[in-house]
């Protein structure tokens, strides 16, 4: 995503069309904008009394889980079944993708290893 002018250079181009009176197709080829940006700019400034880029963060959504101390002894006691069987065992309305993620959060690990790998080379190998 393209990353938008900054503040100071909006404000020289404004000041330059509304108080040295030059025209917004001058403004444009000395500051190297298009026009359509020029007008963008004034006609949020005629909206919102300012300028500013808006902002393009998304939106945060609230959790769907608010007692965070029970879902972490919830996710301790159930932490070997999936996160499907999670869903299905926690009381209220839940998706497999929030259990990921409030599993995420708490720092807890969806994969589960019975017992752990062995990553040496075995003997035979060894004496080639």
């Amino acid at each position: 995503m393209a990353k938008a002018y900054s503040y100071d250079l909006r404000q020289k181009v404004i000041n330059a069309i509304q108080l040295d009176g030059m025209k917004q197709s001058e403004a444009a080829q000395v500051f190297q904008l298009s026009r359509n940006t020029i007008n963008l700019w004034l006609k949020r400034q005629k909206e919102t009394g300012d300028y500013q880029a808006k902002t393009t963060r998304p939106h945060r959504t609230s959790s769907k889980i608010t007692d965070w101390d029970k879902f972490a002894k919830f996710a301790k006691q159930h932490g070997g079944k999936t996160q499907a069987q999670m869903v299905e065992l926690w009381q209220d309305q839940l998706s497999v993708r929030t259990i990921s993620r409030a599993l995420h959060k708490l720092g807890l690990s969806r994969k589960k290893r019975p017992m752990a790998t062995l990553n040496a080379m075995s003997t035979n190998e060894q004496s080639s």
